[in-house]
């Protein structure tokens, strides 16, 4: 039985890190944390969006099992119960830090603390109209959000420096095992950094290697997800100023890691906490000349997942793929809880190195597409369903940034994961439920 650190970022892709081969970007305390513990190379956020994939983590369940398709919080369900609640009525002391962004308030999932905690505010967002597609009008000046900013993480700052007063003063008193959850802003935009952090990538204002030319860039929701953000109007300088920003706002993520990780081992807390690092969703950053979130593609659904300690075996490396909810189920594993029996996904602890067989799943119902798309990844391979437009396949192997679409070449290949797709859910179904709940929401915030 350990006690749990997790630090969940927002919107960080993953191969922006050294530790995924990218040595330029200064994540050196990830890299640390890597050496020490284990990294999961393929992890998937359950959908690529801030709100559904947070309310997905907390409650242990598929998106379309709650309903919480978008960043719209008008009539959902607040009655799904949160790890924190399930942890805590088994004899485990958990705090909550930081951003909670869910499917209720903060107050009403059941931890132990929550300190400093920020809900979306009613209705949230309403740009989320499927048909006719919402524009979201004026979204191309988000493109000047970049640059060195005096305070640019005074917010992000508070909610390490209540995590470090937390782990000195409050943890080493607890006669029973902690769950620790701090989640912070950075590196979500607007990419705004301190002048030492702007000033520490001078060449990293750099542009895509693959941008709108690309095939993959010409699908029907790629182009959906460009004309909803207006990114096509973004100018040369600007994406490199946003991807330059970018860089200095993960470097600040790393640092924050490093301050934990540092607090643990001060007060003799180290060898008995497992610390897993992760984020909520990844950033497509200019790729196919799409910005942020919200495709399923392997830039935005993917996610960093960096584990050690307890039940963690040090330097190890893992190619299978795992999601967010064998992250959350790690977390009752490390500290000898059950999880509930109708919870998705299994520890990341029992995950084996390489297994080509396991399935994973991700989906997307949010702003920006014109209808709901599903991901599945089974070794080398990813499928994604879109109910509006042709579906795609791509061999990961060969082809790891998604350039050539092989579901007409390889249909035996994408019939096989439609009838794992099929085997979570119906994806005719679940779009048309999706849509009628929009619907629903819309009517009742919108004139």
């Amino acid at each position: 039985m350990a006690n749990v650190l997790l630090l969940m970022s927002d919107e960080h892709n993953p191969l922006v890190s050294s530790v995924h081969g990218r040595p330029q970007v200064r994540t050196p305390n990830m890299e640390r944390l890597a050496q020490s513990g284990a990294v999961y190379r393929n992890t998937y956020c359950t959908s690529p969006l801030c709100l559904p994939s947070r309310s997905s983590f907390m409650c242990g369940k598929w998106v379309h099992q709650l309903q919480t398709y978008s960043n719209c919080n008008v009539n959902l369900n607040p009655a799904h119960p949160a790890y924190g609640a399930v942890l805590a009525q088994q004899g485990v002391h958990t705090t909550l830090i930081g951003k909670t962004d869910v499917h209720t308030a903060a107050g009403n999932l059941g931890f132990s603390e929550i300190t400093l905690p920020a809900d979306r505010e009613l209705p949230g967002d309403t740009n989320h109209r499927r048909n006719p597609l919402a524009i979201r009008q004026g979204a191309a000046g988000r493109a000047d959000g970049f640059g060195p900013r005096e305070n640019a993480f005074s917010g992000d700052l508070k909610r390490v420096d209540a995590a470090l007063e937390w782990l000195r003063k409050t943890a080493p008193g607890l006669d029973r095992p902690w769950m620790l959850t701090v989640n912070i802003s950075n590196p979500h935009f607007p990419q705004y950094v301190t002048q030492d952090l702007w000033d520490l990538y001078p060449n990293g204002g750099d542009l895509p290697t693959h941008g709108p030319e690309c095939a993959s860039a010409g699908h029907p929701y790629a182009r959906d997800l460009r004309a909803h953000f207006e990114t096509d109007r973004f100018t040369e300088d600007q994406v490199r100023g946003l991807r330059r920003g970018y860089l200095g706002c993960v470097t600040f993520v790393d640092r924050q890691l490093g301050r934990l990780m540092d607090a643990l081992e001060e007060t003799g807390q180290q060898d008995d906490t497992a610390v897993i690092y992760t984020s909520d969703h990844g950033d497509m950053l200019g790729k196919f000349g799409m910005w942020w979130k919200c495709s399923l593609y392997e830039d935005s659904a993917r996610v960093p997942c960096i584990a050690a300690g307890p039940g963690f075996e040090r330097g190890q490396t893992v190619q299978t793929p795992v999601t967010l909810l064998d992250v959350q189920a790690a977390l009752f594993r490390a500290v000898d809880a059950r999880r509930p029996a109708d919870w998705a996904g299994s520890p990341l602890q029992d995950i084996p190195q390489n297994d080509p067989e396991r399935v994973v799943f991700s989906e997307y119902h949010g702003h920006g597409a014109r209808a709901s798309a599903y991901m599945v990844r089974q070794g080398k391979w990813k499928y994604i369903h879109c109910v509006a437009a042709p579906n795609l396949l791509f061999d990961l192997e060969e082809d790891p940034d998604e350039l050539n679409d092989l579901a007409e070449s390889r249909p035996e290949i994408a019939t096989r994961l439609e009838t794992e797709l099929r085997n979570i859910c119906d994806p005719n179904a679940e779009n048309d439920r999706a849509e009628a709940f929009i619907q629903r929401q819309l009517e009742g915030i919108l004139p």
